[in-house]
């Protein structure tokens, strides 16, 4: 069965004297086994990449998270030491490809670095270090392991009548939870469909979307072929994924 390509966002890496684009497997294992989907690494060259030939031979977008923040400057921010590392090529690669992504109609999966970027792209603001307020959570992953930093352990409240709680349910889930930074201000055309019980922003979904256009705070990614909700939220994806590629290709088949 053929399956439909969905472009992943990469970082940049340096090391073993090279320059890497790179994406963790976990995301690329979501993506193909419980998504259904072709991950396509999409490397961080920002204007140099054809955005629109990309999008018109692609069915999907899933942003990945990543150990860098988004550049402070990209909204109003000041950079500093405490509130990096950034990855700029990144950004500069990320964030028209969501706003293209979302005028176009191409279904969008955004997780952790991923929804922080789509809130940037539709004009929102960042808040470093929340774990740094009064009255937050620390919402650092913890332990040595991977297993031990990405485990489920924090509740979130789904907005009832939302997007997200088509998928997952409404009411309150478990999820992990692995980020310093946060959204800040709310971008215009986005909604809230999940929150912490220190009213960090766990998930949102773009307002008007002609396309399944998701972003989540947590790593679904990681636990998406054990945990139900995990789970639920990949093969939502690659649903509208495949959807997308079935409309994309009726004009190819009249021919």
């Amino acid at each position: 069965m053929r399956q439909p390509l969905v472009a992943v966002s990469t970082d940049v890496k340096e090391f073993e004297n090279y320059t890497w684009h790179a994406a963790p497997e976990q995301y690329l294992e979501a993506a193909l086994s419980v998504a259904g989907v072709t991950p396509l690494l999409l490397p961080s060259f920002g204007e140099r990449i054809d955005l629109d030939g990309l999008l018109a031979s692609v069915d999907g977008v899933l942003l990945t998270g990543a150990k860098s923040n988004v550049y402070p400057p990209l909204y109003g921010g000041l950079a500093d030491e405490s509130s990096g590392p950034y990855d700029q090529r990144r950004d500069g690669t990320t964030i028209p490809l969501i706003r293209k992504a979302i005028q176009q109609g191409v279904p969008l999966l955004a997780i952790c670095r991923g929804i922080q970027e789509l809130n940037v792209a539709l004009g929102g603001t960042l808040a470093n270090e929340i774990q740094e307020r009064a009255g937050m959570l620390d919402h650092r992953g913890h332990g040595e392991t991977q297993q031990e930093r990405f485990a489920i352990r924090q509740k979130v409240e789904i907005k009832p009548g939302s997007c997200l709680a088509d998928i997952v349910g409404g009411g309150e889930i478990a999820v992990n939870s692995v980020h310093r930074q946060g959204i800040e201000r709310l971008g215009p055309n986005l909604q809230v469909e999940a929150l912490a019980p220190d009213g960090t922003i766990e998930a949102v979904s773009v307002v008007g979307s002609a396309a399944f256009a998701v972003g989540v705070q947590w790593h679904p990614e990681f636990w998406a072929a054990s945990d139900a909700p995990s789970r639920r939220i990949f093969e939502a994806f690659g649903n509208a994924v495949r959807a997308h590629e079935e409309v994309r290709r009726r004009p190819l088949a009249a021919e």
